[in-house]
């Protein structure tokens, strides 16, 4: 769906739901398509801006999708930069709306906007790599942060959120799909990746769960999901989150960067940020490299199970680099 599409069908559900809000909304813009539908509203009365969510229909129920603002709320009162949730005057975070044009039920929620341009667009044009460097070692800062506040926060009991445990990654039936399953994959080809998703499971089980090291994580913390503005970072799309171990948060954070001799700078610069503010013991640093195959691994899945946004050009590319990961995997524990 293009923007002039998107704009065409979302909007009319985005003014209906903006009515359930405590603002006055003015200058409704379209901002984006993904998996959710996103746009910038203005409060007239003051020029406030917030930003409204359609949430993708079928990926969380009701339940945990309200668990979201019970995180991103606690994470705002211990000083992370993260968007603050706005109740509807109903009391709820949510309201559902219709999309006519796709036949669609929709979650609308809305929350303050945060300025600021995507860190994975200013490292895309950056040529520096040490100023790279510098930006994932403000990275690891504010993911330290997170997972600080996750592993002493003991979520209210009507927290619900999906889990990315051994099971959940690397299960017969993994939260994000059985990504050994994707036609593109010979027999060979899926024999191989069975194999490799159950030497991952038995070492995910060895590793444990540890309340130090596994807490709710954001899980899709690349950087695609940081906003930078000036001196400040701040983190945004939290549909992802669930529990799940720090080492996953720091491995997506990294996966895209594996190649072109970046990995290991932008690796010890992530750290060099995590550590100034947590702990991050050597041995979960060996295990990073299996955690950025799990993620890659994962993808696939997610790709398998969301045919509407197309396969990207690169697939086989991809596929065939997990391929020759998988060829080579040893467990780390």
């Amino acid at each position: 769906m293009d923007r002039d599409e998107a704009i065409a069908a979302y909007e009319p559900a985005a003014r209906e739901a903006l009515g359930s809000f405590p603002i006055e909304p003015a200058g409704l813009e379209f901002v984006n398509v993904s998996e959710n539908v996103t746009f910038k509203v203005a409060d007239a009365r003051d020029g406030a801006p917030y930003v409204l969510r359609l949430h993708r229909p079928g990926y969380h129920d009701d339940e945990a999708l309200r668990s979201e603002p019970l995180w991103t709320s606690a994470l705002a009162r211990a000083g992370v930069a993260v968007p603050q949730p706005v109740a509807a005057r109903s009391g709820g975070h949510y309201v559902r709306v219709e999309v006519t044009a796709t036949g669609e039920r929709r979650n609308a929620g809305l929350a303050r906007w945060i300025d600021g341009e995507l860190l994975a667009d200013v490292v895309a044009r950056e040529p520096d790599p040490a100023i790279n460097a510098g930006h994932f070692e403000r990275l690891g800062a504010i993911m330290a942060d997170l997972h600080d506040q996750a592993s002493g926060w003991t979520p209210p009991a009507a927290f619900k959120r999906h889990s990315l445990d051994a099971d959940g990654l690397m299960g017969p039936a993994p939260f994000w799909g059985p990504f050994w399953d994707h036609p593109a994959f010979s027999a060979d080809e899926r024999s191989l990746l069975v194999a490799t998703r159950d030497s991952i499971h038995a070492a995910l089980l060895r590793h444990g769960r540890h309340p130090a090291t596994y807490s709710v994580i954001h899980a899709d913390l690349h950087p695609g999901n940081v906003l930078i503005d000036g001196e400040r970072l701040a983190v945004i799309d939290f549909d992802d989150t669930g529990f799940g171990w720090h080492a996953y948060d720091m491995a997506v954070a990294l996966v895209f960067h594996q190649e072109g001799g970046r990995y290991e700078r932008f690796r010890d610069a992530l750290l060099a940020g995590y550590r100034r503010r947590r702990p991050f013991a050597e041995s979960l640093v060996q295990r990073l490299p299996m955690f950025m195959l799990v993620r890659r691994l994962v993808q696939i899945g997610w790709l398998l199970h969301r045919p509407e946004l197309g396969q990207p050009p690169d697939l086989r590319a991809r596929m065939d680099a997990i391929l020759e990961a998988a060829a080579r995997f040893e467990p780390p524990c």
